[in-house]
């Protein structure tokens, strides 16, 4: 066995040290790294992968992403698993809904398979995978890449550095095992998938390039000032284009971001009338193209306003879950959802509890759904834990940055259901202040808990509103120990007040 080869090194160590996975989660492929990939030409990697299941970690116990491709009768000692050969499944996909034996399986399973790809020199290669549940360990050509937690959000992963001319060998490492300090944790309601569930590609930009942009009405009561904001890459300009509404302006980019406010007159975006319009932004040998709408989204007392009028919202709560593809979905299957929707009279949904695939936002702007985004701490999160509050905020973070663009979603939601405790209170407060930092555009909720015999809601996180936040700069771990007492000391203020 592999243990005792070379490869492995140290036998007792690669069997008994459990210490083995520290050096591989390094959570460096994150919201910081996400590049925006809409409207850019793609080489997609969807297909056949190699596939193994790992319930024990063999495979970065023993190294298996060191293994060269060899024959088996070249071989002193038989392989566990050959990343160059063997069964292959289907990417995307969940590992459950392809055998039966695999249904219940948690763990760590590996996905291998070949590309050709020429680097070109003043070219940038990148990996873009579209989720994978629920932590994504990635390897080329022997080379560890980085690692990306979290089981709903996409993440990104720059190959230019370890490709080689021809034949590349991509391995990712999955693993769904639940754990109390993930996000969600061991109990929930819904099904726990795993692997690349969906699309897998590699994006070929410029070594100077855009990594994203973000459109949206100025909030300021007017509806007559958009604002672009341009973020890049070893870029110190971009130009920014709507035809439709004849604007065109060049901006300044300092330390990767520069951004303007157009003074226009948007039709705004609504479900009766869903306008969007193309947006372009173009830098150097690089360009970023969207749809985006325009519209304004606030509160009034107990009313919610969408461009200065009360809207109702009618809908329902969905989640991504099919009897036969489990959390793949398709552009069919999207559509059918919505159109029973509207069949229903839904103007509203609620995507639920964890990212949903991006193209439901982008459909929902087209046919005209508000949308609530949610990432999934629900119920019992580690809400003490500051790795379990970084990795929420990451999903928060790249779920915004993946959906910020799309004028039909109205409400970032930052948890479902969770006990009204110190630490709980503490934690939604940060999230809160995370998606206002990200986006201050849009409308911050959570689903709380209920009295079902006082039919209300009892809840320290109802009192959470924005004036109670305004001077709480953007939360590290030590401003969320001291968010509580802050918070705690104001609603007191308010409550002796009233």
């Amino acid at each position: 066995m592999l243990e005792r080869s070379d490869l492995a090194g140290n036998a007792l160590q690669a069997l008994h040290d459990e210490g083995y996975e520290k050096p591989f989660d390094r959570r460096d492929l994150n919201a910081a790294t996400l590049i925006q990939t809409r409207g850019r030409q793609s080489m997609p990697l969807d297909g056949d992968w190699f596939f193994c299941v790992d319930l024990l970690d063999t495979g970065l116990r023993q190294r298996w992403y060191d293994m060269q491709p060899m024959a088996p009768e070249d071989r002193d000692l038989p392989w566990d698993w050959d990343p160059y050969a063997g069964e292959t499944v289907p990417v995307p996909s969940c590992w459950q809904m392809l055998k039966e034996k695999w249904y219940f399986f948690e763990g760590s399973a590996w996905y291998s398979r070949a590309f050709t790809l020429c680097p070109r020199p003043g070219r940038r290669h990148v990996l873009r995978v579209g989720a994978a549940n629920y932590d994504t360990k990635v390897f080329l050509n022997n080379r560890f890449l980085g690692s990306h937690a979290g089981g709903s959000t996409p993440f990104c992963a720059d190959l230019t550095g370890a490709l080689r001319e021809g034949r590349n060998w991509l391995l990712l490492c999955v693993n769904n095992t639940r754990r109390p300090d993930r996000v969600p944790m061991q109990n929930t309601d819904w099904f726990n998938y795993g692997g690349p569930y969906r699309e897998v590609a590699i994006h070929d930009l410029p070594q100077a390039h855009l990594t994203g942009v973000f459109a949206h009405l100025v909030p300021d009561g007017t509806d007559r000032h958009i604002r672009v904001r341009v973020e890049a890459r070893d870029l110190d300009s971009a130009g920014i284009l709507i035809p439709e509404l004849g604007l065109s302006r060049e901006v300044a980019l300092k330390d990767g971001a520069g951004e303007t406010v157009f003074e226009a007159a948007p039709e705004l975006w609504s479900p009766e009338a869903p306008r969007l319009y193309d947006l372009i932004v173009t830098a150097g040998e690089d360009e970023l193209r969207d749809r985006v709408g325009f519209r304004r989204i606030e509160t009034r007392g107990t009313e919610i306003l969408l461009n200065g009028r009360p809207v109702w919202l009618r809908g329902i709560s969905v989640h991504e879950d099919d009897e036969r593809a489990g959390k793949c979905t398709s552009e069919a299957d999207l559509r059918r959802r919505f159109a029973h929707a509207k069949e229903l009279g839904c103007n509203f949904l609620r995507l639920a509890h964890y990212p949903h695939h991006e193209r439901a936002a982008e459909l929902a702007d087209e046919l005209g759904f508000l949308l609530w985004e949610e990432i999934p701490v629900y119920w019992a999160i580690d809400f003490a834990n500051p790795a379990t509050l970084a990795d929420a905020r990451n999903q928060l973070r790249e779920l915004i940055r993946r959906d910020r663009n799309r004028a039909s979603v109205i409400l970032w939601s930052v948890g479902n259901e969770n006990a009204d405790t110190d630490a709980r209170l503490a934690f939604m407060a940060a999230l809160a202040e995370t998606a206002r930092t990200e986006d201050p555009t849009r409308l911050v909720t959570a689903a709380c808990l209920m009295n079902h015999e006082a039919r209300r809601i009892e809840d320290r996180l109802d009192a959470l509103r924005r004036d109670l936040l305004t001077d709480v700069p953007e939360a590290d771990v030590e401003t969320t120990l001291r968010l509580l007492d802050l918070l705690g000391r104001r609603i007191a203020e308010r409550r002796s007040q009233a």
